[in-house]
């Protein structure tokens, strides 16, 4: 060491370890899309980030026929009815395989224009004067586009290959066909030949791709099918193998008609787990309807908007954006409260008007009444566990494969604790603390690099019940006597 004379200084890495930011209520939606709409087409099975209404409409287009094109309904009601951002879409229509081709066909012409009702694939389409003839050139000889009716309309132009004497032309193309995707293509999985994910296994690969952590995990008029809400369910405990979110299913409204069946059909097909949130029935507004769980989606990430991103309030008691609640066919469903009750004593969130509007109601997860665990029974106990969570893994990741002496221990610890202290200044938690603890670090653990951290933490519990006692009280009959 050279020879120094004077004052210095040096500085040590902080020993206070600041949190990294997640969004706690990400929504991960799988479905289909009508992409034969779209401005600017995405391919199938990749997942977008979209910040507004006109960047997914632009991606994934947007149709009214939201039965075959699921992603729409999410669309319209986070951006539109709730104006909560961001979403991560999925969509696994494939206009190359989820397609009907439709032989060439002499259609006539009525004021220079031929007008097509089907979901035309526009790269496919093909217009000639005649059968046998050459095609024609689109944006030359004629334009192709969809009007407000999603109806394509061909219209010649004046100067092109079609004449003014011209009545018909020969016309030719592959319309979208949203009934061949099954439930296997929203499950999806990996291609063997390109390896390429698919479906709900892409949803290992958000954080790859946006830095941000999956939070509910989503896929309206498919989480009625078992299977599909089953893999949804497996995939929120175990994203990327270490974050944890919630899966969003619903209980099929044509096909449990009366809230007194519903916790029959929950029990026999397992919606019985407690990173699920289960929704019966369906809300209407205007002339449209919505799976519960998609506007269940834009209630909690309002209500965690509200809280600095914090899931530590329960989205039950907080507005839909609803009319009324019905079944697949339209039939209105009024449940009292003591309906509504019985169906969250049942696991299951509904929709409840009563006073102040209609609410999302409910606080507990599938897996009530089966176990009363509160850390997996109530939806805002579970999703502070689950965040928590990821919220210590992304802090703490830049820790993985450091020197694992007594200063490493020592900093973990005491950030962590000064993370959980501020939020329990704020309300957050009730209480909460990290012990590194000898009993739970063995030996062999510690010579092998595995270290383990002992995390106590207390959310709030939802006030689900206020009871006030009355009593009549005698003693006040003095007051009878009193002076004015």
């Amino acid at each position: 060491m050279a020879y120094r004379h004077g004052i210095y200084g040096s500085e040590n890495p902080t020993s206070i370890i600041p949190p990294t930011r997640i969004e706690s209520g990400l929504p991960v939606v799988v479905g289909t899309a009508p992409i034969h709409l779209a401005t600017d087409p995405i391919p199938a099975n990749t997942p977008i980030l979209c910040y507004n209404y006109a960047e997914a409409v632009k991606q994934l287009g947007m149709s009214k026929y939201w039965g075959d094109y699921s992603l729409c309904e999410m669309i319209y009601s986070q951006f539109a009815l709730f104006a909560m951002a961001p979403v991560v879409f999925i969509n696994v229509l494939d206009v190359n395989t989820h397609k009907i081709t439709v032989a060439p066909t002499a259609l006539t012409l009525e004021n220079r224009t031929i007008t097509i009702d089907a979901p035309v694939i526009l790269s496919t389409l093909e217009v000639k004067l005649s059968e046998a003839g050459q095609p024609l050139i689109k944006d030359v000889d004629y334009t192709a586009l969809y009007d407000s009716d999603e109806k394509l309309v061909i219209t010649a132009l004046n100067g092109g290959a079609i004449g003014e004497l011209v009545t018909s032309l020969t016309v030719a193309y592959d319309e979208v066909d949203p009934s061949a995707v099954d439930k296997d293509d929203i499950i999806g999985g990996v291609d063997i030949n390109t390896g390429q994910y698919k479906g709900l296994e892409l949803i290992n690969q958000i954080f790859s791709y946006f830095r941000l952590i999956p939070g509910l995990i989503s896929a309206p008029g498919w989480s009625t099918d078992p299977e599909v809400a089953a893999i949804m369910t497996a995939k929120a405990k175990n994203v990327n193998g270490i974050f944890w979110a919630m899966a969003l299913v619903d209980i099929p409204t044509d096909e449990v008609k009366k809230y007194s069946d519903v916790a029959n059909w929950k029990n026999q097909n397992n919606y019985i787990d407690k990173m699920q949130m289960v929704f019966w029935p369906k809300v209407k507004l205007g002339d449209k309807q919505y799976y519960l769980s998609t506007q269940a989606t834009g209630v909690i990430c309002t209500t965690d908007a509200a809280n600095d991103d914090v899931p530590y309030w329960s989205p039950s008691n907080h507005n839909l954006q609803s009319a009324g609640t019905v079944l697949e066919d339209g039939t209105e469903i009024m449940l009292a409260v003591d309906n509504a009750a019985y169906l969250n004593g049942q696991g299951v969130v509904s929709g409840l008007n009563f006073i102040g509007g209609w609410k999302l109601w409910g606080n507990r997860t599938g897996v009530y009444p089966a176990s009363t665990d509160p850390k997996d029974s109530f939806i805002p106990i579970r999703r502070m566990f689950n965040w928590i969570n990821n919220e210590l893994i992304t802090t703490y990741w830049s820790k993985i494969d450091a020197p694992m002496n007594k200063r490493f221990i020592d900093t973990i610890v005491a950030s962590a604790n000064v993370w959980l202290n501020s939020l329990t200044s704020r309300g957050y938690i009730l209480g909460g603390r990290v012990e590194f603890r000898e009993d739970e670090n063995s030996t062999i653990d510690l010579m092998d690099g595995i270290v383990k951290f002992h995390v106590y933490i207390t959310p709030p519990s939802p006030a689900r019940e206020i009871d006030f006692i009355q009593e009549y009280d005698p003693t006040y009959l003095k007051n009878l006597f009193g002076e004015d």
